[in-house]
């Protein structure tokens, strides 16, 4: 099948797959007489694959660990787990992160009166400084 039916099947837009193509999360696809690239069925659950580890916030390194893995029937399942809870703490750092970001912009936005007035705690955080900001 071509690109574009195993776009729809796998719901992996076509240029997306020839992303993965180039860095070599798939294989490169047989060529027809024509040119046109062809896949297989196993290639569209191949691309789900990619497609739900993508989703769950894994790069495109982890993924090609877990595309490994998954086609190792000799692989020990302590491996898959030892991948997903380093991805788990990235996640729980990038969620402290975002929290505290949250939560300074919150603090910036209770404190400005959000008035006429030109003072503006918000834009005298951005610009570094704790009295009025200057336009330079």
């Amino acid at each position: 099948m071509q690109i574009g039916a195993v776009a729809r099947k796998s719901g992996v837009p076509a240029k997306t797959i020839r992303y993965y193509e180039s860095v070599g999360l798939i294989a490169a696809a047989r060529r027809e007489a024509s040119g046109y690239r062809s896949y297989g069925d196993p290639d569209v659950e191949t691309l789900r694959f990619i497609q739900r580890a993508r989703g769950l916030g894994f790069s495109v390194r982890q993924v090609g660990d877990l595309l490994a893995l998954w086609q190792d029937r000799a692989r020990h399942s302590a491996q898959v787990k030892a991948l997903s809870i380093e991805h788990l703490a990235e996640i729980e750092a990038k969620i402290a992160a975002l929290q505290g970001m949250r939560d300074t912009l919150e603090h910036l936005i209770e404190g400005c009166q959000g008035d006429d007035r030109p003072e503006c705690p918000i834009l005298a955080d951005l610009a570094g400084s704790s009295g009025a900001e200057t336009v330079k």
